[in-house]
């Protein structure tokens, strides 16, 4: 690790959070990767999300650093002296673009003389996009396509072809056996009821009769995902009244849920890191959209609009990452029926 790669260009890459975004990294970094084996490329990242980088090709790296390790300017600077020693970069590709980044490429750049360029984020489109009056709807650049557009002007173009991280394979759920009953010719479906923000999650209660009207479906198994004890206590509670209900939470680590997700005919999510988590296995995401849009360019690797359920109303979107409070104060964004949700599932997975 001390020595500079002799054959080709070492190539760093930052993307410090979050989980939606470091899985959006990975169908660029390993197209990118494989369509130049002759460089190095190298992640660095916060050290959980090492788990994402499954079958990842031989000249892709990931670093796991703690950041609160590197507080504050000084810390940054030992940063980037460690990284600077260890890897050797030739150059910077900053995909997060926040101050932490735009430090650590401001002194790659000064102090090394890295070649250094980063991601375009496109905030004015977007404060068009989810302004109160006059919204600019059109579809804006995708985060792959401005992920791929920081490695262009590195010199770097590439044509992206990734499908999944199990390429036409499935991960292994063995370990699962004794609460997964082995699949046959019934269909599994995922549901992710949760995200950060509630701009951007489906109201529990109506999620609810959504697994009940799929778990009364004789040959549908519903498998719950989510985070944590609350999360946790809901899903217990539909696993308690509808048969057929599973849950996954606390089961494993991001790796499993992987390969998990790889086995799905469907994953039913928010505009949140389980729609991501599916794409990363070629799986098909039924995503619900409230506050934000897939206009914004956050829909995942090869997921299909006709998959999105979402509302045409004038007040959306409003956000992009679904944080702000309702105009309203209703969230009528989510004011979608149950039943609709539930046959839109069906009919995708049969």
């Amino acid at each position: 690790m001390e020595q500079r790669n002799k054959k080709g260009r070492t190539v760093l890459i930052t993307r410090f959070s979050a989980v939606g975004d470091i899985a959006m990294t990975i169908p660029l970094l390993y197209s990118l990767s494989e369509s130049y084996p002759e460089h190095r490329f190298v992640l660095v990242s916060r050290e959980r999300f090492g788990q994402f980088f499954i079958n990842k090709p031989a000249n892709l790296d990931f670093v796991g650093v703690d950041l609160n390790a590197y507080k504050g300017l000084f810390g940054l600077i030992s940063l980037y002296k460690e990284l600077d020693r260890k890897i050797k970069p030739d150059c910077f590709a900053d995909l997060h673009g926040v101050l932490r980044t735009k430090v650590l490429r401001t002194l790659f750049g000064l102090f090394s003389g890295t070649k250094c360029e980063h991601i375009d984020k496109g905030r004015k489109e977007k404060k068009a996009l989810t302004r109160k009056e006059n919204k600019c709807r059109q579809q804006l650049t995708s985060t792959f396509q401005r992920y791929r557009e920081v490695f262009t002007r590195l010199g770097l173009p590439f044509e992206p072809r990734f499908t999944s991280l199990f390429k036409d394979g499935k991960g292994d759920i063995s370990e699962f056996s004794t609460f997964l009953p082995q699949k046959g010719n019934d269909k599994w479906v995922g549901i992710a009821p949760f995200a950060r923000h509630q701009g951007k999650i489906y109201p529990i209660e109506k999620m609810e009769k959504v697994v009940e009207a799929l778990s009364a479906e004789k040959d549908v198994k519903v498998i719950c995902f989510g985070n944590g004890p609350q999360e946790e206590a809901v899903v217990n509670a539909w696993c308690a009244k509808h048969p057929g209900v599973i849950s996954f939470i606390g089961r494993t680590n991001f790796n499993g849920e992987l390969r998990l997700i790889s086995h799905l005919d469907a994953m039913v999510c928010m505009d949140s890191a389980n729609m991501h988590m599916a794409s990363l296995t070629g799986t098909p995401a039924i995503s619900i959209w409230g506050a934000t849009s897939p206009l914004a360019g956050f829909l995942g690797w090869n997921q299909k609009s006709e998959d999105c359920i979402e509302l045409p109303l004038d007040c959306r979107p409003c956000s992009i990452f679904g944080n702000k409070p309702c105009l309203h104060g209703d969230y009528r964004c989510m004011e979608i029926a149950p039943e609709n949700v539930a046959k839109r599932i069906l009919q995708r997975i049969r």
